[in-house]
């Protein structure tokens, strides 16, 4: 099912998603699509046409698991510490 979404950002971030779809040969939206499936961990759905013609470049794709961290790794953690430390200098 798809479903629309509207989203707002700068126009220079638009126009400069614009041409590299455009020079990609892709939706601005399946851009868009494909970067949230990358981020999110969920697969892309293969598309025939493309199938043996586009290789994924993404930075997300390159580093995706290159960093172990323990099952009990609490990262809301590690932030609030970092900016309590960064922020609370008296």
């Amino acid at each position: 099912m798809k479903t629309k979404l509207t989203l707002v950002m700068e126009d220079e971030v638009i126009y400069n998603a614009k041409k590299y779809a455009k020079k990609n040969d892709e939706s601005l939206s399946s851009l868009v699509e494909n970067y949230l499936k990358a981020v999110s961990g969920t697969p892309k759905t293969a598309n025939p046409k493309k199938a043996n013609s586009k290789k994924t470049t993404s930075l997300i794709e390159k580093y995706r698991g290159i960093i172990n961290l323990p099952d009990n790794y609490d990262y809301k953690k590690e932030i609030g510490l970092y900016l309590l430390e960064k922020y609370n200098k008296l």
